[in-house]
């Protein structure tokens, strides 16, 4: 256990921004996969432009790396497109 008042605040600290990281990554993750799962064109289309945003919120706020963003935001639209 910390000794220090400021490595006590520091474990404070980490686990709000842990639980905070981990619901917005795990809200990502499942837009996403519902976007993959979608067979219907339009409601795909609909679906797109908010997993796109979700996903820059998060490579914004280093949840998850920018090329990672990217690549899972090309990988939608190529689905989107194949429908």
């Amino acid at each position: 256990m910390a000794n220090h008042k400021s490595s006590k605040k520091r474990i404070r600290q980490t686990a709000t921004k842990r639980a905070h990281n981990r619901l917005f990554h795990k809200t990502t993750r499942n837009a996403v996969k519902a976007l993959r799962n979608t067979t219907d064109k339009s409601a795909a289309e609909a679906l797109l432009p908010k997993v796109n945003a979700l996903l820059d919120k998060i490579a914004k706020l280093n949840i998850i790396h920018k090329n990672k963003a990217g690549n899972l935001k090309s990988a939608a639209q190529l689905h989107v497109n194949s429908l």
